[in-house]
């Protein structure tokens, strides 16, 4: 491979990448923000067994490879377009990229942190029908988790926001 193609092939993952990171990211924030919108408040009017047997159905639907690709692979991706552009001394997105990565991680931390544990709760509260007090159960939950829920909605919206105008950047920059 001559410099050039070498070069070529370059310019060509970093945008693949990009475009990779900008479309896993709009992955993630569309999940959290339909759930802001219309999961939680269409759960919101059902009774408390079915409150919690929908959602513990849910939370074990939702472990899946295609729901796995953008929850990890829009920060692998956008990590990863972010070291490219600086490899390649192209500095012009990079801010952008940090912004993207460090609100990709705070999605990360947040969902590790309270929603995970908080699913890992309801699971372990049993069978709704085998619940003595359903009520308690869905109080513990359903307004934290939505809480936390709608803060995950707006960080991966502004990290797709973000890595989207990065690539945006890339595209002026590489065609000056």
């Amino acid at each position: 491979m001559n410099e050039r193609t070498g070069t070529r092939a370059m310019a060509a993952l970093r945008t693949i990448t990009l475009v990779g990171a900008v479309l896993t990211t709009g992955w993630s924030a569309g999940l959290f923000y339909a759930y802001a919108c219309s999961v939680m408040p269409g759960l919101a009017a059902v009774g408390d067994r079915a409150f919690i047997d929908t959602m513990q159905r849910i939370n074990t639907a939702i472990l899946n490879g295609w729901f796995m690709l953008s929850f990890l692979g829009a920060p692998v991706l956008v990590v990863a377009a972010g070291v490219l552009q600086w490899r390649a001394g192209s500095r012009t997105a990079l801010a952008w990229l940090a912004a993207a990565a460090a609100l990709s991680l705070a999605v990360l931390v947040i969902t590790g942190v309270v929603n995970v544990p908080l699913n890992d709760r309801l699971a372990a509260a049993g069978a709704p029908d085998a619940l003595t007090d359903p009520a308690a159960v869905r109080a513990a939950f359903e307004d934290v988790w939505v809480r936390w829920n709608v803060i995950r909605a707006v960080a991966s919206t502004a990290a797709f926001g973000c890595v989207t105008w990065a690539l945006v950047v890339a595209g002026r920059s590489a065609a000056a």
